[in-house]
């Protein structure tokens, strides 16, 4: 008999993770316990936008017009129970208020709900991303909750899903990691992951703690390499350097890579930053905190990007920003996401407006979201009509919308032809060429 799959929680991750298992041809079951959120995606609709996640939760959804029938979704912990061989848990793990370290809460209720109606022998596979240790813990409490007892065991299998890219990352996966007590949870993943095993994809097994350790410290690395670069910039500018032509030149070392090595103002979104922190709080609990106290300047260096770009946008201006009209193109923290959690972008565009800036934001898919986050600010609805009647222009997100803008035709609108790229992805010349004062962190001026 084929395995049939429970995803619990259908957020970014679930959603995606419910649909991809459908694809490869499981009978898969999302439960959440947010009666809309079920309802919306029973329709074949998704609560974000994420390239080809519609189109694929269309295709498998039962009772829409053509689909396989494959996924269904609930809010029946009871339903769930009875129908899985394995569990994935999907749920959010974000920061706690106040404090560096990852509220578990989400996590731990997912377990104690689902426990309960383990009545035989099945895999629960923790895909959140957890403080190391948390694994341990939740198989032992699985396995005094569950009434198969220790036959409800654990896995943890951490995702890698890149935003804007998640549906390819899940379907044709560059790494699959795997944290397992036993063979049997082995042979059973190997089993999900029969597809993408068989198109090459690399398959790591290891212990719990290790397989907890594997996503953090990944992130932790991707945000160094952010940072560093973006460290690189600021010397740059103190010394009259390109730090474009900088990371052009490393990145020709294999050893370093061109990947990530784009200056700007920094990374966001829901994963690094609170990933970051919530590590140095966790081996602060191991007693290893100065292993990572690093990371501390690294979130440093990030945040201070922010600032920074605030500050190029007031010298632009004229020095202060009361009566000044500002645009800004972007409001997601990357492109191909309507995602504004911890968003450069927003924050720059937020501190601007309280120091008495006129902020007018576009953004191809995050409007939305970000007028939820931030209703005070100024909203367009084109990339001209936010630059209409403004003092400068600053390029936050990048969208390749706005690498294909027309200076000229912008440059008509706009009472002052200033842009500050805060991406290093615009083209100097052609901006420079259409009479607009280009500027970028860390390159020359002119």
């Amino acid at each position: 008999m084929p395995l049939k799959i429970t995803v619990i929680g259908t957020g970014y991750l679930g959603a995606t993770h419910a649909a991809a298992m459908a694809e490869l041809g499981f009978e898969v079951l999302g439960l959440d316990i947010v009666p809309e959120k079920i309802e919306m995606l029973g329709r074949g609709e998704v609560p974000l936008y994420e390239p080809g996640l519609e189109e694929l939760l269309r295709k498998h959804v039962a009772g829409l017009p053509g689909s396989s029938g494959r996924l269904r979704f609930t809010t029946s912990w009871e339903e769930a129970g009875a129908f899985g061989d394995v569990h994935f848990v999907c749920v959010n793990t974000p920061q706690k208020h106040g404090e560096y370290a990852c509220d578990m809460s989400y996590v731990d209720s997912a377990f104690e709900s689902l426990a309960p109606h383990l009545t035989r022998p099945t895999l629960v596979v923790g895909k959140s991303t957890v403080p190391v240790g948390s694994a341990a813990r939740l198989a032992k409490r699985l396995a005094e909750l569950a009434p198969a007892g220790e036959e409800a065991e654990l896995a943890w299998n951490p995702e890698f899903l890149r935003e804007g890219f998640a549906v390819q990352d899940t379907l044709h996966p560059d790494r699959l990691v795997v944290g397992v007590a036993s063979e049997r949870a082995e042979s059973l993943l190997r089993e999900v992951y029969a597809t993408p095993l068989a198109e090459g994809s690399p398959w790591v097994v290891m212990d719990y703690p290790t397989a907890e350790l594997v996503k953090t410290a990944a992130n932790s690395f991707l945000a160094t390499k952010i940072s560093f670069i973006n460290a690189m910039a600021e010397i740059c500018e103190a010394a009259d350097g390109d730090v474009v032509k900088l990371a052009e030149a490393i990145g020709h070392d294999e050893r370093i890579g061109k990947k990530f090595l784009r200056a700007g103002v920094g990374f966001g979104g829901g994963c690094l930053p609170k990933d970051l922190r919530a590590f140095m709080a966790r081996a602060g609990e191991l007693g290893a905190d100065q292993a990572l106290t690093f990371l501390r300047e690294i979130d440093s260096i990030n945040m201070r990007r922010r600032g920074h770009m605030v500050e190029l946008a007031r010298e632009a201006v004229g020095g202060g920003f009361l009566g000044k009209r500002v645009a800004v193109l972007g409001a997601t923290f990357k492109p191909d996401s309507d995602d504004v959690r911890d968003s450069p972008a927003l924050n720059v565009a937020g501190q601007i407006h309280l120091q008495g800036g006129q902020v007018t934001v576009y953004d191809p898919k995050g409007m939305e979201n970000a007028r939820r986050v931030f209703p005070t600010l100024g909203y367009a609805p084109t990339a001209l009509d936010a630059a209409r009647g403004a003092d400068v222009v600053l390029h936050l997100t990048e969208w390749r919308e706005f690498r294909e803008l027309d200076p000229a035709t912008l440059g008509e609108v706009s009472t002052h032809r200033r842009i500050l790229d805060g991406r290093n992805a615009l083209d100097p010349e052609l901006w420079r060429k259409a009479g607009w004062t280009y500027r970028a962190l860390g390159r020359p001026r002119a």
